[in-house]
């Protein structure tokens, strides 16, 4: 039990502080996605989110509003996305991607 407390308490200091320094950032991308978008972009007013490679990468075709919070809760990014594609690199773990009313869960 003190081992998982000791590592749980390393991972979450090392998540706190690549969120701090500032390394989590989103960024455009370009060419075709290939894979299956976790939303129906039918459903979600034409919002894709994927999860591919290390990164959660949305594909918009309007300004919209994003915040990723790890599974416990902490904001890892809030970001104002343009129309297009962009991504998003972040360390191994589960994800919560909220876009207007759409709540979707990734698994990086």
């Amino acid at each position: 039990m003190r081992k998982l407390i000791v590592i749980l308490t390393l991972v979450f200091s090392l998540a706190i502080s690549s969120i701090a320094s500032g390394k989590v950032q989103w960024r455009e991308v370009s060419g075709e996605i290939q894979g299956k978008s976790l939303t129906d972009a039918r459903a979600s007013d034409g919002v894709e989110i994927y999860q591919r490679s290390g990164a959660i990468t949305i594909k918009t075709q309007h300004t919209i509003q994003v915040k990723v919070f790890t599974i416990l809760g902490l904001l890892v990014s809030q970001a104002t996305l343009p129309p297009g594609t962009s991504e998003l690199r972040l360390n191994r773990g589960i994800y919560l991607v909220k876009i207007g009313n759409i709540t979707q869960k990734v698994a990086i």
